[in-house]
Order: structure tokens, then C-alpha cells, then sequence
């Protein structure tokens, strides 16, 4: 890439962006030396002045927008671009839907190697609003008063907030109970020493826990909390999270469960779910629903699928397997995660069909029960974290001969590098179905079906249709940008 040895900070220039970062920085060029930006949109012109030269980029902020994109948009909340929380509210719900559709077939080109692979529209939702079903607010306790907030983009200090639009209404109402509780001479001595406030909440029957996390095990917590749960919407339980492993950790190793029930319940597709603040449950429960109804079809008939869930978490994915009449094995390394999934079998009635396994996924796919749910697999359902999964895992499923591996990955990247590993042990991608769990965000969860060479694919049906999905356009891609320089500021 050529240098730009005269560029400097402080130098103010007119740059042409083209293409869009999942971490909301836009891409443009100044001499041949990339640039990054935070608020323009691909198409749009905007005099920039330079903050940061680097060996490969540039950072700068806008100074003023010489043209605007069509897919512009008015962004909702007040603290957007301040807060960390959202990255691209000022992207029309349609172009995001298209946005991501295009990160999704870039990683899969770029990283995976598959130059012609179809990427189907993005699976939008409903309303892109008031969605996410869980909270984590960070706690600043000053001799002023409490602060309640997210942090800022690229930083920890943080932005006070009064209300959140992307959070479901009830949790929206937490705000506000927990800054009065906060405020409150009865119950303001529980958050003295609290680092961070977790509040999730089952949005259909409207159930609440709150979890309050603190270096140290807090008695006031415990004192404050029946008092502190009147403040609360629909809170059905209060625990106390404390020793994180480290200054960043939202939640702690240990938990005290100081009032109430340990979990609150979800209903997603008539499949019932129990889980507490500190156990793995996607956030927005109508684009779930919506994986579940695609996913739905192929368990159907009268041959009983064979199942294996890793990294199964408390269980959503296994538990809805299970209640589609499929026989299930679940492993997952957190044994508080096993322990709810075992309950929710029970609660679904598919104990019976659903057993799980605890142990990291990738020793206990070596082991013999794990080599033996492999071998009797019809299927392999991976949903790992944003590392993705491991050669030793992806090895063990091709060697076991397993004739159909469905991925569902929330990072492009590295779904893209473990797709390309299948394909080298004889697998190939079928359906390629990204859908967007995190409205507003820069994130995409893709569904991707692969099956062994010479095994006739499963074919799921079209998935259901949105009118945002039907009216995302044609996103304008940079092919010259490699994401992996990408800007960290």
C-alpha cells in the first residue's frame, strides 16, 4: 500500500468514503493511505482533519460533510455516538440489513476462500428498536450521587444515561428504578460498591432478574434487596455477583443468590427457558424465535434426528432440538450452564430426549461418550463463541463421519476460517443465512448448513420475509480494503 510520507496529524483533506467497519469507522483515503472515520457513510465526501498517522492508516474526525449518502438516517438516541453501545443508528434499518449481508460474503471471500458462494438477504427484524432482553450497566458510586451508564466507544469512561431505545421497555424501566433505588436512603447503600447492574428479563411473561456485581461479597445487597425489588419492574429475583476475574469482567466467579428466584423464564416458540443473569441467552428473543422457525422444517417427520449441540449454553438451541422431537446431546464446559439446561429438558418434558455433557467442547468431543454422540449424529449444531471453535473439534466431527454440520456464528471472521477447515475435511457450505440479532451494532449472527461430499444436502425453506429485508439495496463495497488493518482507537 503506498505511503503518504507528508501526511501528518492536523492535516485537514476532502476524502471520498467507500466502505463501512463493524466497528461503526468508515474507509476512505488520503494519498493512497487508508482512513478511518467515525460518521460518514459509504458514498458520502467530507473534509477530515487527521489525529493519527500509523505505519498502514489514519484516524480523523469529520470536520464538515461535503455530500450525503441516501442511506442516511436521523440516529434515535440522544448519546449516539458517545456511547459504545450502538455503531450504526445513523444507517437506514435497510442499508444495515444490506451492510451486513456484505460483511458476511466479504469474510467468506477474504478469509474463507469461497469466491461464489451465496449469501441470502439478511433476516430483519420486526421493529430494529426496544430489543434486547438483557442490560449491563455500568455503576460509578461518587459522594455526589450514583451514575448509571454504558461506556464510551474504544474507551471505559463512561456515558451517563437515563433511558436506553434498543433495550425492551421493561428494562428501559429499570433505568430509572435502579437510579431511584440508587438515590434512595434505603436502598442507596447497596450500590456503595457496585461495579456493574445485569438486569434480564423474559419479554413474554414479562419475569426479571438483577444481579449487582462487586469485588467482595456485599451484605448491603443482601439487606437492600426486598426493598430494592419494589423499585424494579417485574424483578422476580436479586443476586450478588463478586470476585470478577479481572478489572474488565461484567460478572464475577462467585454468585450469591440473596432474594428470590435464581432465573426468570422465556417463552420462545413455545419452548420454555429458565435462566439466570450470569448463564449464555441471546439477547433479542423475536430473531431466535425466527432461527428456530427456519431451522423447524428439517427436524419434521417421522425419522427422529440425532443431534449434537456444542458449546449448548443452558441449552436454547438443544432444548428447542429436543421439543422438535430430536434425540440431543448438549456439551458445554459451565457446569451452572448444564445445570439450567438439565432443568429446562425438564421443564420442556424432553428429558428423555436430551442429555447433556460437561466439559470444554474440545476435549469432550475426544472422549468416549463424546466420540460416540459424533458417531450417532445426524446432525452437528455449533454455536461457539466470537474465537469460533478449534482444529481439534472440527477434526473430531469429520472423523466421526457426521453427514450434516450447521453453524450459527456470531463473528463473519471467524466462521469464514472454520468453514474453509470443513471444506478441506470434505464438507460443503449449502445455505448461507445471516440474521440480525443486534440491531443498530455493527454485529451479525449468520446460520450456515454445510453437508459431507456425496450426502444429500438437508434444504431448509426460504426464510421468512420482512418488508426491510425486501427493501435492503445493493451495498456499495470497496474491494481494495482488507479488514484485518482495521483502525483501533
Amino acid at each position: 500500500m503506498p505511503e503518504s510520507p507528508s501526511l501528518v496529524a492536523g492535516t485537514v483533506a476532502d476524502v471520498a468514503f467507500t466502505d463501512l467497519l463493524a466497528n461503526g469507522q468508515a474507509v476512505g483515503r488520503i494519498g493512497g493511505l487508508v482512513v478511518f472515520a467515525t460518521g460518514p457513510l459509504p458514498g458520502e465526501c467530507a473534509t477530515v482533519r487527521v489525529t493519527a498517522v500509523k505505519a498502514k492508516y489514519a484516524v480523523a474526525d469529520v470536520v464538515a460533510y461535503q455530500t450525503t449518502s441516501e442511506f442516511r438516517a436521523e440516529p434515535f438516541c440522544p448519546v449516539f455516538g458517545m456511547c459504545g453501545g450502538c455503531q450504526v443508528q445513523h444507517l437506514a434499518y435497510p442499508a444495515q440489513l444490506a451492510w451486513k449481508e456484505q460483511i458476511v460474503r466479504n469474510a467468506l471471500r477474504r478469509i474463507g476462500g469461497f469466491a461464489d458462494l451465496a449469501v441470502e438477504r439478511t433476516v430483519g427484524m420486526t421493529v430494529p428498536r426496544a430489543y434486547r432482553n438483557k442490560m449491563s450497566l455500568v455503576v460509578d458510586a461518587q459522594p455526589g450521587g450514583t451514575r448509571l451508564g454504558f461506556y464510551q466507544a474504544r474507551s471505559h469512561d463512561i456515558v451517563p444515561i437515563e433511558s436506553c431505545p434498543v433495550v425492551v421497555a421493561q428494562l428501559d424501566a429499570g433505568i430509572a428504578g435502579l437510579g431511584a433505588a440508587a438515590a434512595d436512603p434505603v436502598t442507596a447503600p447497596a450500590f456503595a460498591a457496585v461495579k456493574h447492574a445485569i438486569m434480564r428479563v423474559g419479554t413474554a411473561l414479562g419475569e426479571a432478574v438483577l444481579s449487582l456485581t462487586t469485588d467482595v461479597h456485599s451484605a448491603a445487597i443482601a439487606a437492600a434487596a426486598p426493598a430494592l425489588a419494589l423499585k424494579l419492574p417485574g424483578v422476580v429475583g436479586i443476586s450478588n455477583s463478586f470476585e470478577p476475574r479481572n478489572a474488565n469482567a461484567v460478572l464475577g466467579r462467585k454468585m450469591a443468590y440473596v432474594w428470590g428466584a435464581r432465573e426468570m423464564e422465556e417463552v420462545i416458540e413455545q419452548v420454555r427457558f429458565r435462566v439466570s443473569p450470569a448463564s449464555f441467552f441471546q439477547v433479542n428473543s423475536e430473531m431466535v424465535g425466527k432461527i428456530f422457525r427456519f431451522m423447524a422444517p428439517a427436524l419434521a417427520g417421522e425419522r427422529r434426528r440425532k443431534v449434537v449441540d456444542l458449546y449448548c449454553g443452558a441449552g436454547t438451541f438443544a432444548i428447542f432440538f429436543a421439543s422438535r422431537g430430536a434425540e440431543v446431546v448438549g456439551i458445554e464446559e459451565n457446569a451452572a450452564a448444564i445445570r439450567e439446561a438439565n432443568l429446562n429438558a425438564e421443564l420442556n418434558g424432553v428429558a428423555g430426549r436430551a442429555r447433556f455433557i460437561t466439559g470444554r467442547v474440545e476435549g469432550a468431543v475426544a472422549n468416549p461418550a463424546g466420540r460416540a454422540a459424533l458417531r450417532n449424529a445426524d446432525i452437528v449444531f455449533l454455536d461457539p463463541p466470537r474465537k469460533g471453535s478449534d482444529e481439534a473439534t472440527l477434526a473430531a466431527i469429520a472423523a466421526a463421519g457426521v453427514d450434516h454440520v450447521w453453524y450459527l456464528s456470531c463473528n463473519p471472521a471467524t466462521l469464514a476460517r472454520d468453514l474453509r477447515t470443513l471444506e478441506g475435511k470434505g464438507y460443503r457450505p449449502r445455505t448461507v443465512q445471516p440474521f440480525d440479532m443486534f440491531p443498530q451494532t455493527g454485529h451479525v449472527e449468520t446460520l450456515v448448513t454445510l453437508h459431507r461430499s456425496g450426502v444429500t444436502p438437508i434444504d431448509l425453506p426460504p426464510v421468512e420475509r420482512t418488508p426491510w429485508s425486501d427493501a435492503a439495496p445493493d451495498w456499495p463495497a470497496d474491494d481494495r480494503f482488507v479488514p484485518d488493518a482495521e483502525a483501533s482507537t
